[in-house]
């Protein structure tokens, strides 16, 4: 394949040694798991800017570069103490100074490695691998020193001969590095408190105004995306951010607005119950019903009883 066909082409990589050889790095000492050093990296065989579809999880921190990646439309520059995170299946791509010698750490593990662990069914909750690349975790000193640590630790045995319980072990780090991952992220959500609280103003703004439109009727229930995408953010990071400041995810302050404008309607018109179900964006009745009574522990009928 020439350069230049490799440069229009999204390149698919399945396994961890595909990887190794597109980076120009020796072969993998696991077939499901790698730490690269970006020291050891040769991009120099493809194209900048080439693309490619990784179809496993990336945790990559990078020092002392002006390399850009991105995802989608979005470019990133990797700073001091970024930490950035892949789920399988996005497209990533790479721009690279020929100048330039980072360092850091890019660690890869296919989702075969972590299927039959605990972590396997629960590594979803991790919502920071699939936030945008500009919602990146920005690490304090002492933060990235902790990171570090985790990754020299993965690092000595990722080096370790392979025995019985070098992927319990492996998957054991992998695990305490997500963790404080989270913990992390939660930091910086309240660090950004300012920000934050202007994002649940924007949001407040945007909700009362997709209600008090004519957008409810024409596009139905409106949906988490729909707000991400209003305010320029992954649904992921905005529902985190959100629940770290009202303890309620995006989904849920969609639903209080409804049921806030149920209880306006059932209390102050005669509208019967499939009228404001449909008003409110509901195709069908029984699921207004259904979402009032979980949310009011009454019916809709017995609530505007209460008024009578």
């Amino acid at each position: 394949m020439t350069m230049s066909s490799k440069e229009n082409k999204i390149i698919k990589i399945n396994s961890v040694s595909e990887l190794h050889k597109l980076m120009g790095v020796p072969k993998p000492k696991h077939p499901l798991v790698s730490l690269i050093n970006y020291s050891d990296v040769h991009l120099s065989s493809i194209e900048n800017s080439v693309k490619v579809i990784l179809n496993f999880y990336t945790v990559s921190i990078k020092h002392n570069s002006d390399c850009k990646f991105s995802y989608g439309q979005n470019y990133y520059d990797f700073d001091e103490g970024v930490l950035a995170f892949m789920e399988p299946g996005q497209i990533a791509s790479t721009t690279q100074s020929e100048n330039e010698h980072p360092d850091g750490w890019l660690l890869i593990f296919h989702p075969d490695l972590i299927r039959n662990y605990p972590i396997g069914k629960t590594i979803k909750k991790y919502g920071f691998f699939s936030y945008a690349v500009n919602e990146a975790l920005h690490l304090s000193e002492t933060e990235e020193a902790m990171i570090e640590e985790i990754f020299k630790n993965i690092e000595k045995e990722y080096n370790h001969s392979i025995d019985q319980f070098s992927q319990d072990v492996m998957v054991s780090q992998i695990e305490l590095l997500l963790n404080y991952s989270n913990r992390f992220y939660n930091r910086q959500f309240i660090t950004r408190k300012t920000a934050s609280s202007d994002l649940l103003t924007k949001m407040e703004i945007l909700l009362d105004e997709y209600f008090e439109s004519d957008k409810i009727i024409e596009s139905g229930l409106p949906t988490v995306q729909f707000f991400a995408e209003k305010l320029n953010l992954s649904p992921n990071y905005l529902s985190d951010m959100l629940r770290t400041i009202t303890g309620q995810s995006t989904q849920q302050h969609i639903h209080n607005k409804l049921i806030e404008k149920a209880k306006e309607a059932l209390s102050t018109t005669n509208l019967t119950v499939s009228e404001i179900a449909y008003q409110l964006g509901f195709e069908h009745p029984q699921s207004f019903s259904k979402l009032f009574k979980s949310k009011m522990n009454i019916s809709p009928l017995e609530y505007r009883a209460s008024f009578s």
